[in-house]
């Protein structure tokens, strides 16, 4: 099984991105209209320049106060991001993520940002891939 599975079986492949340049607050906002914990940051949509995490956020506002708020995404990013693609497969992303400690993990298509897979998608994948084949296995007893 591979990742483009999982973006199939959650039905969109949109990702959320806000541009270096944004605030913090504004990041926040974006974070709040979406419901999401992390976003990518990118400058046009389609590169990697880094990612954010409400995590991340929580240890800026923790080193440096509220001021962080007005401060530039740029200056709270982690700009080591790991990626995958469409065609990687979900046990390698899941020890990844698991190794890495990481949540989110970038989708790139030829070098360009495509989608985004967290843990949370990754294990609802492989829970609803394990419930078919416990209902195919129970089919195939009472054959």
């Amino acid at each position: 099984m591979r990742i483009a599975d999982v973006m199939r079986s959650r039905g969109t492949t949109d990702v959320v991105t806000v541009a270096p340049t944004d605030t913090v607050t504004q990041l926040l906002a974006v974070l709040a209209e979406h419901r999401i914990g992390a976003v990518v940051v990118s400058p046009d949509g389609k590169s990697v320049a880094g990612i954010v995490s409400e995590r991340d956020i929580v240890r800026r506002l923790h080193d440096r106060g509220a001021e962080v708020l007005q401060a530039p995404v740029s200056e709270v990013m982690t700009t080591t991001v790991h990626t995958c693609t469409a065609e990687t497969q979900i046990p390698d992303v899941a020890i990844l993520m698991t190794e890495r400690r990481i949540r989110h993990l970038p989708v790139l298509q030829d070098e360009t940002l495509f989608s985004i897979v967290s843990i949370g998608d990754v294990v609802k994948f492989r829970m609803d891939q394990l419930e078919a084949e416990r209902d195919h296995l129970e089919s195939y007893i009472q054959q």
